[in-house]
């Protein structure tokens, strides 16, 4: 393990601190990004992405869907359009509308590849923009 690493992550629990590890970085996206949420019946309902990882994210709908519901989410980021199978998680209710957390189910590695290049390019811009 690097010093630079272990520094931060002192006095944690080794649990925590693996999983400190592991965890992929998410890019918050405030809403930036719409998506698109076909359901099992083909209806399509929309959404406005919060935050993105390689393994899921948060956004924002008008109603909540059910936990453990399996659907399709299309959407932008960058170059790259992402058309992924993702299961909704629990729903939380926010000041405007709710924040429904999603999980990406078997993103191929190719794929996964090319939306972590895609959410690095995302923050390099806004970095860029923000100087």
């Amino acid at each position: 393990m690097s010093e630079s690493v272990q520094p931060a992550l002192a006095g944690a629990s080794p649990l925590k601190h693996e999983r400190a590890l592991e965890r992929p970085f998410r890019v918050r996206l405030r809403g930036s990004v719409l998506s698109l949420i076909r359901l099992p019946n083909q209806r399509q309902l929309r959404g406005k992405l919060h935050q993105l990882s390689i393994t899921g994210g948060l956004m924002n709908v008008d109603k909540p869907l059910d936990e453990k519901l399996k659907v399709e989410l299309i959407f932008h980021i960058g170059k790259l359009t992402v058309r992924q199978r993702a299961e909704m998680l629990f729903p939380m209710w926010a000041t405007q509308g709710w924040l429904q957390p999603f999980r990406f189910l078997e993103l191929p590695d190719g794929s996964r590849n090319d939306l972590e290049q895609n959410l690095l390019g995302f923050v390099q811009t806004a970095e860029k923009k923000a100087s």
